[in-house]
Order: C-alpha cells, then structure tokens, then sequence
C-alpha cells in the first residue's frame, strides 16, 4: 500500500499548499491574525506530507515494486541500489516530485529562519510560495503522477537510462533544482514587497541571503552537469549551449545580476525598481526552462518529456504566474523612486552597467534558444542554433563586463574617486599583461587574439580582487567574512576566464583508430593501444581498452577508456578515460570496433580544463562564505537590522 500512501500524501501536501496560499496571502490583505498564524502549521504539514510521498517512491524502488508503472519503467533487478535510489529523479515523474520536495524543504527553511520579520510580511513570504506549491502539485497529481498502478504488474523493470547510471549525473539534479527552485524566494520576497509596498534597504537585506545561497547552487548544479558532459557522452566537450543547459544558464546570469543590485540597493537604497524586476525575471525564467525541458518542444539529450498536454499545463501556470507578478510590478513601480544620486565613476554605476551586460547576456542566449520553437510555429522550417551563433554574441557583452568588472572592484560608493585608485589600477593591469604574455609565449605555442584577451581579464580580476583583503590585511582591519565570499566569487570567475582562454584555443583533438600494439601522436603525447579486454558490471557488459600515454619516451599513464552495453535496454554507453597531468588531461574515449583488431578513438589534450571547473567551484563557495556574514545571521531583530543603515541613510540625505 506504500504506492497508494504516497498519493495521499501527495494530495495532502497540495491541500495543505493552497491553505497556505490563501493564509498567506488573504490573511494580511484582510488582516486576520489566526489566519496568519496558520501560515507557519501549514508550511510544516506540507512539508511532512512531501517527504513521505518521496519516501514511499523511494521505497518502492527499493523493494522493487514493479505494479508501480514509474518504478518499472526506470528501474531493473539487476541495478544497483544507489541508482535504485537515484532513479527517482531519472525522469520526468520522479524529477517533479523532486522539485516539489525542495520547494517543500526551501519554504521550511524560510519559514523557521524569518521569525523576527514583521508576520504580515512573512506570511506573504510563504503564501507566494504556497501559490506556487500548489500550482507544482496540482500538475504533477493531474498530468505526471509517479505512483500510477500497473495492471498486471511487470515481471521486471524497463531499467534506468544508462546515462543516468552515473554519479556525478546523480547529485546534479538535486543540486541544480536546489538552486533553479531556490530562484522562487527571491521571487517571493519581490511579490511580497510589491504586496505590503516595501521596498526599502531592510527588505534587500531579508532578500539578499535567499538570493545567494539559490545562485550558489546553481553554479554548483551548472558545473556538476558540464563536467558529467565532459567524462560521459564521449565527446569530450564541456558545453554544447544545448537547449537544457541554456534553460539553467538563463536564470544564473539573471541571478547573478540579481545578487549585485541587492547589494546596491541594501547599500544605497538605489536600484529598487530593477532590483524587483530581476527577482521576477530571475525565477520566470526558471519556469520557462521547466517548460523547455518538459514539454518536447525542444530537443535536448537531457530532455524530461516529450508530451504536448504536460507543456501546455506548464506553460498555462507560467503564464499566470508570470502574469500576476508583472501585474503587481507594474502597479507598484512607478511609485519605486530612488532619491540618492552617484556619480559616473562610482561603484554603483560599475555594477548598473555589469548588470545591464549580464541582462542582455541572458537574452542573446534565451533568443538563440527559443529561435527554432519560433521558426517552427512560423512555419519557416527546421531551424538549428548552436555555438556558431552563442559564441560570439556571449561574447560581445561579456568581454566588457569583465573589463569594467575589475574597473570597478576599485571604485568607492557614491563617488568613484578612482583617480586615488590609479596606482593599483594600473599596478593590477600590467602585471595581468606580463602573466598573459608569459603563458601565451612561454607555455603554449600560437598566439590568438581572444586568448591574450581572456588571459589579461582573467588574471586582472583576480589581482584586482586581491587589492582590497590585502589592504585590509595590512592595515589589521577586520575581514568580514562578506568580504571574503565577495573575493574568493570573483577570483574563481577569474580563474574559470583563464581556463575558458586556454581551453578553446590550445585544446588538441584527433580521431584515430588503432590496433594492438599501434601508436599515434596528438599533440606531443603518443597514445598506445595495448589491448582490449571484456569486462562485466552489475548490469552491463564492457569492452575495455588498455591506452599507454607516454611523451618523449617516458611513459606518463595508463587510460582504460570502456565502451558499455546494458543488457535490459541494450543501450550503449561510454566511459572516457581520463588522466590530469599537471593541469592538463589527457582524454581518451573508446569508439566504434572497425574489425580486423582494429579500434577507433577519440583523444584529446585539454589543458587547464580542470581549471574549467574550479573556478565555479571557488565562486559557489564565496557565495556561501558571503551567507555566514554577521550582517544575515538568523537571530537579527528588524530593529537590530535596522541599525547598520543609519550610515546609509545619512549619506542619502547628504
């Protein structure tokens, strides 16, 4: 009865999401106590009512209950039990109860975390969330319900897509949902805002560490993915701009133009206006990329679904959604004026510009995106957009958003006064040259224009990020860990800019093909093929291959690259072999048996592609480092906020 439990709960938790809607929101409005009171009770029942839902789905799993159509059709005997457990997100069923339990788990956490907010505004904080609960629930109940009946039950499983039987691939949904649904607090505190007509620094300050901690996820959902891409498809990329990495890539760029102008406006009291647009965009954004990946109007290999009605019902809470919060910014932003000027040369005017580039960033990628959806309804044809056209128009506005980026790490609020900065401008600028020069001449042979550029900017960043936590260091002030996180973000974009400058221009890639005993050189390295061997695992069967990487004679290592076939579904797969020497990997994927001995392959040198992939890493946990400052701990009264602000609000006057 676990299956038939699980959908009680199931319907519970959307019941329990609409009282904490209309609590949440009519509460307030009509300003009943009891009702508001009820918020909380509400939040907390839904919650327990999700997580006995997944727990039933995960228990079914578990024990193999085939009667259950979604278990029999991700799941086998013969799977191990992580991915027994992991398949609950294996598609597109599981993936919405997966969402739900952590829109579930981030309205929990808002719930217990803002109890010394103002309780009419925290109540609409979680009626918003409640609204988009239920819509969630309501669809997964109606057009995606994991726990429907087989009859008769199956005698074994269809097994999980052997892309998906991975580890690294096993914790990227999670994480990525964590933060694409973490992306509906920010949302909410914006709607709640435009509710009660709030939009003061205080309210940046309760916003900002939701924003943060959603954007620190989905940089570390976002990489998780590239790096799956990159050791399992077999190609040895790290991104394709394919349709479902956009639709995570949108929402991120937004999100992190989000995060900047909270700091502005926490700071100055300016940018509220655009602020609020960039919390609504942010997670619209997000529900169109669930429209993307879920409808099939796309065609993406991380694609959920393919069934027109299930799109439709997405796209018809999109539009209401959506609708509603431009309806209430509309009403309320004409009255969002900022009194406080700055001057051209002031931080806040870096970030206003940064903001705007990251902004029009998004919408070259979301046009690329949504282009062939569009030539398709016009009737032109099949229409395909790939890197030919991301790659230079990501472009045009991200290389000058990195330059005035470490332009602006030096400029001081409300005036710039950067002539007093000049000396480190200028230090930080010839020094990222002389670095640039160094790698480009002494490490890697050819010179690219885009490459020496890349280099310059990323090395600039990071020393000019340095600039301030030295200072700070050498005259013995305290360093906040804000500033910390704020540092430790921007050196690991810096980072990930030298990678990318390296990566693209210096990789080496051949295809070749092999029999025992032969060699070939790529790129200075010779790649042996010693044998091949059959190999088992628990549910497929392998050729593996022995590759000896040696250069200049010196053998350097061993790869075993496999090419699988899983039995149930007799579906290939490919595990790459992969070895970093010294920053740089040597990659070797198995391909096609071309007969008389013979193998083909696919082998590559990358360097500083781990590089690629620490860089987000760093700036993930600055985001997280930022969220342990003093200024968002949990304990903080209104008054206590309150008080850091005076400052603020003296310099506005003056």
């Amino acid at each position: 009865m676990l299956p038939e439990l699980g959908q009680f709960a199931l319907i519970l938790a959307m019941l329990l999401a609409f009282l904490q809607a209309v609590f949440g929101i009519a509460g307030p409005a009509l300003k009943r106590d009891r009702w508001i009171a009820a918020t909380v009770p509400a939040v907390a029942g839904q919650f327990v009512m999700m997580a006995t839902a997944v727990g039933c789905l995960v228990a079914s799993f578990v024990n193999f209950d085939f009667s259950v159509r979604y278990v029999a059709e991700n799941s086998n005997s013969a799977l191990p039990l992580f991915y027994r457990v992991t398949a609950l997100w294996g598609a597109h069923e599981g993936s919405m109860l997966l969402w739900t339990l952590i829109l579930a788990c981030w309205t929990v956490a808002v719930a217990f975390c803002t109890t010394r907010l103002p309780k009419q505004f925290s109540a609409r904080v979680l009626g918003v969330l409640g609204f988009i609960s239920f819509g969630f629930l309501l669809f997964t109940l109606i057009t995606s319900n994991p726990f429907l009946r087989l009859e008769p039950p199956a005698p074994d499983g269809i097994d999980l897509n052997p892309l998906l039987q991975d580890p690294g691939l096993a914790s990227h949904p999670p994480v990525l949902y964590t933060g694409y649904v973490g992306l509906a607090v920010a949302f909410a505190f914006a709607c709640a805002a435009m509710l009660e007509g709030r939009t003061d620094p205080v309210w940046a300050r309760w916003t900002r560490p939701w924003a943060i901690g959603a954007w620190a996820f989905l940089t570390c959902g976002i990489t998780l993915g590239s790096w799956w891409s990159y050791y399992t498809l077999g190609w040895g990329g790290y991104w394709a701009w394919d349709p479902v990495e956009n639709a995570s890539f949108m929402p991120w760029l937004v999100g992190t133009a989000l995060i900047h102008s909270l700091a502005v406006t926490e700071k100055r009291g300016l940018f509220k206006s655009w602020t609020l647009l960039l919390a609504l965009v942010g997670f619209s954004l997000s529900l169109i990329g669930t429209f993307l990946v879920r409808s099939g109007v796309l065609v993406s290999v991380h694609s959920f679904a393919a069934d027109p009605s299930r799109g439709n019902a997405i796209l018809v809470f999109l539009c209401i959604a959506i609708g509603c919060a431009l309806a209430l910014y509309a009403w309320r932003a004409p009255a969002l004026k900022s009194s406080g000027g700055f001057e051209l040369t002031s931080r806040e005017s870096f970030l206003l510009f940064n903001n705007i580039l990251l902004v029009i960033a998004a919408a070259t990628v979301f046009a690329g995106t949504i282009a062939p959806l569009i030539a398709g309804a016009v009737g032109v044809g099949a229409l395909s957009v790939g890197a030919p056209y991301f790659r230079p128009t990501f472009l045009l506005p991200m290389l000058p958003l990195l330059a005035l980026l470490s332009i602006g790490i030096h400029a001081n609020w409300k005036r710039g006064r950067l002539s007093a900065s000049r000396r480190a401008l200028l230090v930080t600028l010839g020094l990222a040259c002389a670095v640039a020069l160094a790698v480009v001449t002494g490490v890697y042979a050819g010179r690219h224009f885009l490459a020496v550029v890349g280099l310059v900017l990323g090395a600039w960043i990071i020393l000019s990020s340095a600039v301030d936590p030295i200072d700070r260091v050498r005259r013995k002030l305290t360093l906040s860990r804000g500033v910390l996180g704020m540092t430790l973000a921007h050196v690991g974009l810096g980072i990930a800019v030298i990678a990318l400058s390296v990566v693209e221009p210096y990789t080496v890639e051949r295809d070749i093909a092999l029999a025992n005993g032969q060699s070939a050189n790529v790129g200075g390295y010779d790649f042996r093929l010693i044998g091949t061997r059959d190999v088992d695992g628990p549910n497929y069967s392998a050729t593996r291959a022995e590759v000896i990487v040696s250069r200049n004679g010196r053998t350097i290592t061993t790869l075993y690259p496999e090419k699988r076939e899983y039995w149930v579904r007799q579906q290939e797969g490919t595990k790459a072999g992969i070895k970093n020497e010294y920053g740089t990997d040597l990659f070797v994927a198995l391909g096609d048996d071309l007969g008389a001995g013979r193998w083909s392959m696919r082998a590559q040198i990358r360097p500083m592609i781990t590089f690629l992939w620490l860089g987000p890493v760093l700036m993930a946990l600055g985001g997280f480092c930022a969220l342990t400052d003093r200024r968002y701990r949990l304990g903080r009264s209104t008054a206590e906020a309150l008080e850091p602000l005076a400052a603020g609000a003296k310099e506005r006057a003056a």
